[in-house]
C-alpha cells in the first residue's frame, strides 16, 4: 500500500506565500511523477505543476512564475511553492504521484487533499 500525505495549506492574504509538501510513504519500488493538481468548488480537477524524478517541470499557464514544484527523491518528497498567491488560486490542493510497487503496474496514487484559501 501507497500512502501520501499532504501538508501546509491554510488562510492567506492574497500577495502571500504557502509552501505544500507531500510525503510518500509505503511500499515504493519506483516514484516517478510527482505533480500537485487543485479543485476548486464546481470546476474539475486540474494539473497545477508536475515534476519528472530527473527535476524537470511542467505548470500550468496561469501559475507560471509564481509557482514553483520541486522534489527530494531521497527523502520520497514533492513541495509546491506557491508565491503572489491569488483569489483564483483557492482550492483544495492534491498531491498525485505515479508509483511503481512491484507488484502491479505503475499506478496513481492521491493524497487526501489540503486546503488552501486566499482572501483578497
Amino acid at each position: 500500500q501507497v500512502q501520501l500525505m499532504e501538508s501546509g495549506g491554510g488562510l492567506v492574504q492574497a500577495g502571500e506565500s504557502l509552501r505544500l509538501s507531500c510525503a510518500a510513504s509505503g511500499r515504493i519500488v519506483s516514484l516517478n511523477d510527482m505533480g500537485w493538481f487543485r479543485q476548486a468548488p464546481g470546476n474539475q480537477r486540474e494539473l497545477v505543476a508536475v515534476i519528472t524524478r530527473g527535476g524537470s517541470a511542467n505548470y500550468l499557464d496561469s501559475v507560471k512564475d509564481r509557482f514553483t514544484i520541486s522534489r527530494d527523491n531521497a527523502k520520497k518528497m514533492v513541495y509546491l511553492q506557491m508565491s503572489h498567491l491569488k483569489p483564483e488560486d483557492t482550492a483544495v490542493y492534491y498531491c498525485n504521484a505515479k508509483v511503481y510497487t512491484g507488484f502491479t503496474p505503475t499506478r496513481d496514487y492521491w493524497g487526501q487533499g489540503t486546503q488552501v484559501t486566499v482572501s483578497s
